[in-house]
């Protein structure tokens, strides 16, 4: 990759599904063991474990391996690797509209695709049991104040590790299909979310890995990523969305 210093190596095909398929391992205990097992013992409501435990127990390492991955490539974390390196750079006008437009057909596409698994199937519920919650109420506002943190950690880590430091290497190794290869490595990271939910997220998983290639730019990912995550869950937590 012009510009970047040390130059990039590729990263194929067996090490970006080695590092997708370990972490689609981890969330996986962490969702079927870990957090059902905090919610047995104490009584807390599950919600809670599964931003104690995803926050800290898989995208907080997704940050720590990313450190990782870039002091082996010989780089510091200085102003000069988040832009060259991370590709996280000034966005442009024409990256935001794109970020814009993949959100909205992002959105549209999940609805439909929805729609059509209930006309198939009649209606269900996408919603995994570890990430089950009612709409907060008196005296479970709290739970807020633990979201948020998790989903800095959630946007933080995935964009930092899948998008800034896999995708450009991706590039490297497979061109221009590169963020198809990358999309269904992310696919497999959400396997433990269960076949109803994943399908859901397959509009995601493909049309924002093509946006952050197309704009060569990070921050397209986490404006779509954030926009995605934070808003909706909001909604749903003050009953707007079911």
């Amino acid at each position: 990759m012009e510009g970047i210093n040390p130059p990039l190596k590729p990263l194929g095909l067996r090490s970006s599904f080695l590092i997708f398929g370990i972490t689609a391992v981890v969330l996986f205990l962490q969702t079927h063991y870990t957090i059902p097992w905090l919610n047995k013992i104490t009584g807390m409501e599950i919600i809670f474990f599964w931003f104690l435990v995803a926050g800290l127990g898989v995208f907080l390492p997704l940050i720590i391996t990313a450190i990782i991955i870039l002091k082996l490539e010989e780089y510091s974390f200085k102003r000069e690797t988040w832009i060259k390196r991370l590709r996280f750079k000034t966005i442009t006008k024409k990256d935001l509209l794109l970020s814009i437009g993949g959100l909205i057909l992002i959105i549209a596409l999940s609805a439909a695709v929805m729609s059509l698994i209930e006309w198939v199937y009649g209606e269900f519920d996408s919603t995994p049991p570890f990430m089950a919650f009612e709409p907060l109420n008196s005296g479970r506002y709290w739970l807020l104040a633990v979201w948020f943190p998790y989903w800095i950690l959630n946007i933080l880590g995935e964009e930092l590790l899948w998008r800034g430091v896999m995708l450009p290497r991706q590039e490297i190794a497979f061109g221009k299909k590169a963020w198809v290869i990358h999309a269904l490595g992310w696919g497999l990271v959400h396997i433990a979310f269960g076949w109803q939910l994943l399908i859901t997220l397959l509009p995601i998983l493909f049309i924002q890995s093509y946006i952050v290639q197309k704009t060569k730019n990070s921050w397209t990912g986490v404006i779509i990523h954030a926009g995605i995550n934070g808003p909706s869950f909001i909604a749903i937590a003050l009953g707007v969305l079911k």
